[in-house]
């Protein structure tokens, strides 16, 4: 699993009822964009977290001329 700042990680509900979701990669602290990574939820929270298989990550492609952070 490879990560960079700006991307977002979708994480599956694990079990039935249990929602989807979706929390912001503010920070990436392992080697080469590996896990762990600090995560801002959209209420605000921030979690340091290593994802499991369950979860996603959904690359953020960076507008025309400019360069990925």
């Amino acid at each position: 699993m490879e990560a960079h700042a700006g991307d977002r990680l979708l994480m599956h509900g694990r079990t039935v009822g249990q929602h989807d979701r979706v929390a912001e990669i503010v920070e990436v602290l392992g080697d080469g964009g590996a896990p762990p990574f600090r995560l801002r939820f959209p209420d605000g929270h921030e979690s340091l977290m290593s994802p499991g298989p369950d979860s996603v990550v959904q690359h953020i492609e960076a507008p025309k001329g400019r360069p990925p952070q």
